[in-house]
């Protein structure tokens, strides 16, 4: 490694400090494969800078719930031991943002559901969307309550966002 390339590189606390993390979760992760390092003569691990957006990413992903599979699944189509270009990180987002989709679908039917639950209090395991999820006969009788934004979400959820729906609504 030349000095040139050395501000490139960082040490493990340096990479622990800089992204909020400890240095003990640093190795973990790297262990886990979803950072890499190198070593230099003497042992050490040396990151480079661009771990530090890896490091983000899971900590924003592990914040809404996702766990460190998904994470790995995600960035299994980033280049391995190489930094990732632009490229790189929009392929891993179209690849992951179906999987997303599908996640945020779940959460706002959970969400709808709850607060229709809240007022019902049937709690029936016949019609409750919560407890019979798969009701056949949910769509004429009390128990499953969607929003349309739901229904088109699960429709085509790679090309709706909540703003489309807000600006078509008016």
């Amino acid at each position: 490694m030349t000095e040139k390339d050395a501000h490139q590189w960082m040490t493990i606390g340096a990479l622990a400090q800089r992204s909020g993390v400890s240095v003990p979760t640093i190795r973990f992760y790297e262990e886990k494969e979803l950072l890499w390092s190198i070593r230099t003569d003497g042992k050490q691990r040396r990151y480079q800078r661009a771990m530090l957006r890896r490091v983000a990413i899971i900590k924003v992903a592990q914040q809404v719930g996702m766990s460190l599979q998904q994470v790995k699944e995600a960035f299994s189509v980033l280049p391995k031991n190489k930094v990732a270009s632009k490229a790189d990180w929009q392929k891993m987002s179209q690849k992951w943002q179906a999987s997303l989709d599908g996640q945020i679908v779940s959460l706002l039917q959970l969400r709808q559901q709850l607060d229709w639950c809240i007022g019902c209090g049937c709690l029936s395991l016949q019609q409750c969307p919560l407890r019979n999820p798969n009701d056949q006969m949910a769509d004429q009788s009390a128990g499953a309550h969607f929003q349309q934004i739901l229904l088109q979400l699960e429709e085509k959820p790679q090309h709706f966002t909540i703003q489309q729906q807000c600006v078509e609504d008016d």
